[in-house]
């Protein structure tokens, strides 16, 4: 491919999950010669397994105690994980870049008042006009500075205060299709000449009560033993894990980071989000679509990474797709090590697809029943995120030659 000076390349990666802080643990991730063991939580939020947050020193990050103890975890991990991937870039003490540099962040609506949420269920039981039964509790229960907490910009608000990141600022929210457009956002923006630098990611705290009641809404977490992410069935609960993950990106065009000689790790060739309606061979219409638009000549050796949730039914119906679509790639859902981390998914599957491609891994089998065996390294890569509920969205990244 013909590079140009607008090409979106990433520079700099920010990640932490269950297997460790920076990239040393995920490069070891995905380079090991065997499928990982699992880093699963399963006595303390039982019946629902999940992947823990790692040990973290927010002060590596954080330095001051101040602005720590105002965050919750949610946005101390967003902000962690912005500073890892800023210190990748080499721009973290560039005040000048930090000055001028964009950012966009997919958020969550924070964390919860678990006693409030836990005096609302109780009562619930016991009354059937509940919708006045929360508008009491709401009027009574919760504190008004609860709210001021808990806005989705803070995150980014917060990434500004500590890493004096002062450009424009986007903060999208909506589950996996935040983070997809959220990276989609910043990737239209440089190639069209509109940034030339911009910091994009997620966080996402899985080790969280409330977290559980949302999603058991529709029954959409495993329950009891995890297992791998291709081999869940309706009798291990929904088939989703959740896992806590931050993933920041640094995005510049070609032209800014080879003007500062910049390490590339690989280049976003295209990317593209979608929604609608999933029944009626809807989800395998618009994933099909986006495989020949997004990631037209992918196949023998590309490395698919694919963010599928875990469901039991929707992650089979997107296999069978990506199966179909890129014969002869290599499919790994790398969700089965993570654990899905809505908001954060996308970033996620990109900062590990261009360690992946940079590091010339070949990347070993999550399940190795489901997933066949990679003989050397890709020099492309497909990324996917399904939304456990809706959202679509795709990428294709091409290693730096």
């Amino acid at each position: 491919m013909v590079k140009k000076p607008n090409d979106v390349v990433i520079t700099g990666i920010g990640i932490v999950t269950c297997h460790g802080t920076g990239k040393e643990p995920h490069v070891a991730l995905l380079s090991a010669a065997g499928a990982p063991a699992p880093v699963v939580e399963t006595e303390k939020f039982k019946p629902y397994p999940v992947h823990p947050m790692p040990e973290i020193d927010w002060s590596q990050q954080i330095a001051k105690r101040g602005d720590q103890r105002q965050m919750e975890n949610w946005q101390r991990l967003g902000v962690y994980a912005a500073g890892l991937a800023l210190d990748d870039a080499g721009l973290k003490d560039d005040a000048e870049a930090c000055s001028t540099m964009d950012m966009i962040v997919a958020a969550g609506g924070g964390e919860r008042d678990i006693n409030v949420d836990t005096l609302i269920v109780n009562e619930g039981l016991k009354r059937n006009d509940r919708a006045q039964l929360v508008n009491e509790k709401l009027t009574t229960e919760l504190r008004p500075t609860l709210f001021l907490a808990q806005l989705s910009n803070l995150m980014a608000g917060n990434i500004s205060i500590v890493h004096k990141v002062t450009g424009s600022s986007r903060t999208f929210m909506g589950e996996e299709a935040a983070g997809i457009s959220a990276v989609e956002t910043a990737f239209a923006r440089i190639q069209a000449g509109q940034s030339t630098h911009t910091l994009v990611g997620g966080a996402f705290i899985a080790d969280r009560d409330d977290i559980f009641l949302l999603v058991e809404g529709i029954q959409a977490h495993a329950t009891g033993d995890w297992h791998p992410l291709w081999q869940r069935q309706p009798d291990h609960g929904g088939g989703m894990v959740l896992g806590t993950v931050g993933a920041f990106l640094m995005l510049e065009s070609r032209e800014h980071a080879e003007a500062r000689g910049a390490h590339i790790y690989a280049s976003i060739d295209a990317i593209e989000g979608d929604r609608g309606r999933r029944e009626d061979g809807g989800l395998e219409k618009r994933l099909k679509r986006m495989a020949s638009s997004v990631a037209a000549g992918a196949g023998e050796g590309t490395l698919v990474l694919s963010g599928a949730s875990g469901m039991c039914d929707l992650s089979a119906r997107e296999k069978t797709v990506l199966e179909g679509a890129f014969p002869g790639a290599s499919v790994r859902g790398f969700g089965g090590v993570t654990g899905h981390a809505l908001e954060a998914q996308f970033p996620l599957g990109l900062a590990l697809a261009a360690l992946a491609l940079d590091a010339k891994s070949v990347v070993p089998s999550f399940d190795e029943k489901n997933e066949g065996v990679m003989t050397k390294p890709a020099t492309d890569a497909v990324v996917t995120t399904v939304g456990y509920v809706r959202g679509e969205g795709m990428a294709h990244l091409s290693a730096e030659a």
